[in-house]
């Protein structure tokens, strides 16, 4: 079998097997095949595309790569959720504990960021002394004994997407939506759950900028879970504007807690409510995902969700009175408002030019090497549709040091769109798939 063949296979359009597949990624992997015919193969598979079962294949191929995670001795079915990424996305940091308190057994795998804000773990690093790098023994005993664990990404998971990835991002292949639905799910399937919920974001603040790709994307990760035999859902969620109010790392832990209060924004709560009733279902804790969101709201009202985070905090070694006392979280030494310059309907909040301002404040990173502020981030103060006037704070600005700040003031300011009439009120979420 030749890597030559299979590129011209490939352009002429015709399906791969199986076999093909895996050689491809087996063999790059190994250090056996050069980066200029995967580049031509990639950008082969851009155009010519592929069909739903070489996609499957892909995945597993990618998945099998490198360390996959065994977590059978974790009692019931474990479910997993993942976004594909958006500005102040705080929901795993209220999901996790919200659902285990409901029953699920949550067993979560998370990054860091690159980009806007942190990732998951780094958010989490916010919490003093907060250990995120679990052994697998310590991680599945924390889930039999607690129902939840959040930890970063251990051993050698899916060697074979880090190295296709790095090679898409220099040879303009990235947004080819089979590919992007292989990488994400090589490294969910890679990473043990039986049960898979992915909220796949759309809008300016999010990968897919469009309903059309986004759907596409959903329904394609779907296949490939039933392909693969994971129970898989998609959510399609809003990105136009910032989810909740909170942009920055400690910032959106303060938030989660908030919600986890009963007193957090109305659009974190009720999508949190959503992507949690689908993993209630998928674990098999009840039938339907009214009866899942009702058990949802009632451990939010009681505070049991809570509870489950302060336990979560203490079996990972971090110090759960931060939950009782928020100001035990990384401060910014200033905060400075952004006032709005006339007055009228806020019509658009570009989730994007707010994620790259409080990067530029230093919450999140432009490359791998960048090391993040906790600290620092952006609070709003509106959403979309509220009605401001002249002069009014439209958000804080959290800083530590006066380096970018004018430029992250006037990127944030460019965010907001201020007009005369009320917007027409967009979904929160547009479609559940599954």
């Amino acid at each position: 079998m030749r890597a030559y063949d299979i590129i011209l296979k490939k352009r002429e359009g015709k399906e791969l097997t199986t076999e093909e597949i895996k050689f491809l990624i087996q063999e790059y992997t190994a250090g056996n095949l050069p980066d200029y015919q995967i580049s031509a193969w990639a950008m082969a598979m851009f155009f010519a595309g592929m069909n739903d079962r070489e996609t499957a294949d892909l995945t597993l191929a990618m998945s099998n790569s490198g360390d996959t995670i065994d977590l059978s001795p974790i009692q019931g079915t474990k479910v997993d959720k993942h976004s594909t990424g958006g500005v102040g996305d705080t929901t795993t940091l209220v999901l996790a504990p919200l659902v285990a308190a409901a029953g699920a057994p949550v067993a979560k795998m998370s990054g860091r960021g690159l980009g806007h804000t942190g990732g998951t773990i780094d958010k989490l690093e916010a919490i003093s002394n907060f250990n995120t790098s679990l052994s697998r023994d310590k991680f599945i005993n924390n889930v039999n004994k607690i129902k939840v664990a959040v930890a970063g990404q251990t051993g050698n998971l899916a060697p074979a997407d880090k190295k296709l990835y790095s090679l898409r991002d220099v040879t303009a292949t990235v947004d080819s939506i089979p590919l992007i639905a292989s990488s994400i799910m090589s490294k969910k399937i890679a990473a043990g759950a039986d049960g898979i919920v992915l909220d796949v974001k759309i809008g300016s603040g999010a990968f897919m900028k469009s309903y059309e790709d986004a759907k596409e994307l959903a329904e394609l990760m779907v296949n490939i879970g039933k392909n693969v035999q994971r129970e898989t859902i998609a959510v399609l969620s809003d990105m136009e504007q910032p989810l909740g109010l909170a942009v920055g790392n400690a910032l959106e832990v303060k938030e989660a807690v908030e919600t986890l209060r009963g007193e957090g924004p109305a659009d974190l709560t009720a999508l949190c409510l959503t992507l949690g009733s689908q993993m209630l279902k998928l674990a098999g804790v009840v039938n339907d995902v009214e009866v899942g969101r009702e058990r949802l709201e009632k451990v939010l009202v009681d505070g049991t969700g809570l509870d489950k985070l302060k336990e979560m905090i203490s079996a990972q070694g971090g110090n759960s009175e931060v939950v009782d006392d928020l100001s035990l979280l990384p401060e910014a030494e200033t905060k400075v408002e952004v006032k709005a310059k006339e007055s009228g309907y806020i019509t658009e909040i570009v989730a994007e030019e707010v994620g790259l301002s409080a990067m530029m404040l230093g919450a999140g990173r432009e490359t791998k090497e960048d090391e993040i502020d906790l600290g620092v981030g952006i609070v709003l103060a509106n959403k979309v549709g509220d009605k401001v006037a002249r002069g009014d704070r439209l958000a804080s600005l959290h800083v530590n040091g006066q380096s970018n700040l004018e430029a992250a003031k006037e990127k944030l300011l460019r965010a907001y769109t201020i007009g005369s009439d009320a917007p027409e009120e967009r979904p929160l979420v547009y479609e559940v798939i599954s």
